[in-house]
């Protein structure tokens, strides 16, 4: 059997010359005469290293880390396929490494290791058992089966999921969808992107298994814009699960239907807001809508609508292959499962890790981080995108989940952690915050609109030292106000990172006051 050589198509690692290296090993296999054959497999998620370059051995899997192009003719003089660990970017066995090894990998378990828009990888790493589970199912078992796992929104309310199924499911209606959030715009994140770069079938199991939950018929992937290499992998991936029977009026031969196609966003922060989300689907401009009505019961075209976010849909397959309570069995509290985490900022090691809940920010960011890139001392983090709260040390020994998170004032959100060291100006932090509402608000409640604009006024005159004590008093009633009467989180969260800066770091906002 031909030797594989493993080099991932992923984002990342296209960005950092993958294609390259992929040209120049295929150059070498001919020079060399080699039997050798190239796989393009996802990211394991270990982005630090990337383009890691995986070769097949007797042992296992060999990584080599952060590989160029200009490295790869010795790579193989250094007895690559040979299994010889001796040049200077080998990392081992890629299983080995501590960064995957102490990970609790349910979502990602494929991920890096497949080529990701193989059906017959997929299939064969237990791919589509949930969508053959869920077909001889009831749509209610089916529900049940996702309220016992208790599976949260992933995108950041943490909604039960069951529970937004089991709201669509009794909603009488000839017509129902199904909308994947993958706007993916919080700062920091990327385990959406991975998904689809690395294991979209896993999403499109996911979502069709929803369509059967709910009687939906008609899904769609909302994918942001800015991710034109995931837009390419999963229109082949949708192709291929249409040819293989997997979508379309007949899955898998049951006579149940369900259509899947992708809609690509404009660039709209606040797009990743599902009302506003709908509206753009709709072909209309993004604005949040009013609640009630519910999504679930008023959503797309005015019909029933589950809206949930990749990583919920992602879920889904192994809930319904393993069980619920297989889920369940991971996590901690009211967070049951696992949380792709995804380290960014100033960190050493930045990257994806899955864990169940109930790990400390100070572990993840110590044990898995490595600490910071510049190996100065870290000041603060932020967890959960732009809206999220800036995080001190005295709040780092903080279980991931979601209760804890916000008995400290924190969110989770989409499980982005973005690291800063002592050098950051925590006073532009909350300025910023202030700042990306004002460019990204829908405009719709006032509020948003004109508080985030008066919000850096303000934050400007007290860092400036005008009338430093009247402003702050008035930046104070200003995040309150926009905490109270904003129509989404958009507004309603703006103020957190700020007020978080004026509570923890008040002298980093106003040296003069």
């Amino acid at each position: 059997m031909s030797q594989r050589i493993y080099i991932p198509c992923d984002t990342t690692a296209l960005s950092l010359g993958a294609d390259q290296i992929a040209e120049a090993v295929q150059q070498e296999i001919e020079q060399r005469d080699l039997d050798a054959t190239i796989v393009r497999n996802g990211s394991r998620g270990m982005l630090w290293l990337e383009p890691l370059v995986e070769v097949d051995t007797a042992q296992g899997r060999v990584g080599y880390g952060a590989v160029s192009a200009q490295q790869v003719s010795a790579l193989f003089d250094a007895g690559m396929l040979d299994g010889n660990q001796q040049h200077e970017s080998c990392i081992g066995l890629v299983e080995e490494h501590p960064f995957l090894k102490k990970q609790q990998r349910l979502t990602f378990a494929r991920s890096g290791i497949t080529d990701p828009i193989s059906i017959e990888d997929y299939i064969a790493l237990d791919g589509f058992n949930g969508l053959k589970n869920a077909i001889a199912m009831q749509p209610q078992n089916i529900v049940d089966e996702v309220k016992t796992s208790g599976l949260r929104g992933r995108g950041g309310a943490a909604f039960p999921t069951g529970i937004k199924w089991q709201t669509v499911l009794d909603t009488p209606s000839e017509q129902k969808y199904i909308v994947c959030n993958a706007d993916e715009g919080d700062s920091g994140t990327f385990a959406d992107r991975l998904v689809m770069e690395c294991d979209p079938f896993m999403l499109i199991e996911g979502m069709t298994i929803s369509g059967l939950a709910v009687h939906a018929t008609q899904g769609y992937i909302y994918l942001r814009s800015e991710y034109p290499v995931a837009h390419k992998l999963l229109n082949e991936a949708i192709e291929r699960a249409y040819k293989a029977g997997y979508l379309g009026e007949d899955i898998l031969g049951s006579g149940k239907r369900f259509d899947l196609e992708v809609r690509l966003g404009a660039g709209a922060y606040i797009c990743g807001e599902e009302t506003s989300l709908l509206d753009s689907l709709e072909g209309k401009r993004g604005l949040v809508r009013a609640k009630p009505p519910l999504p679930a019961i008023v959503g797309l075209f005015g019909q029933p609508t589950v809206v949930n976010n990749v990583l919920s849909f992602a879920a889904v397959p192994y809930i319904l292959d393993k069980g619920g309570q297989s889920y369940a069995d991971y996590g901690m509290g009211r967070s049951r499962g696992t949380l792709p985490l995804q380290l960014a900022g100033n960190v050493k090691q930045g990257g994806l890790v899955e864990l169940a809940f109930g790990i400390s920010l100070r572990e993840l960011m110590e044990d898995f981080g490595g600490g910071t890139l510049t190996g100065k001392p870290l000041k603060a983090v932020q967890v959960g995108g732009p809206l999220g709260a800036y995080l001190p040390a005295s709040q780092w020994d903080t279980p991931v989940d979601y209760e804890e998170f916000a008995a400290v004032g924190a969110v989770l959100g989409h499980g982005g952690v973005v690291m800063f060291d002592e050098t950051v100006d925590m006073g532009e932090q909350a300025r910023f915050s202030m700042e990306f509402c004002k460019v990204e608000s829908c405009g719709k409640c006032t509020p948003c609109r004109i508080g985030s604009t008066r919000g850096v006024e303000v934050i400007d005159r007290i860092r400036s030292g005008e009338n430093a004590n009247a402003n702050w008093v008035l930046l104070e009633d200003l995040c309150e106000t926009m905490i109270d009467g904003s129509l989404c989180a958009m507004g309603g969260m703006t103020p957190f990172p700020v007020q978080s800066v004026m509570k923890y770091f008040p002298e980093e906002l106003s040296a003069a006051r």
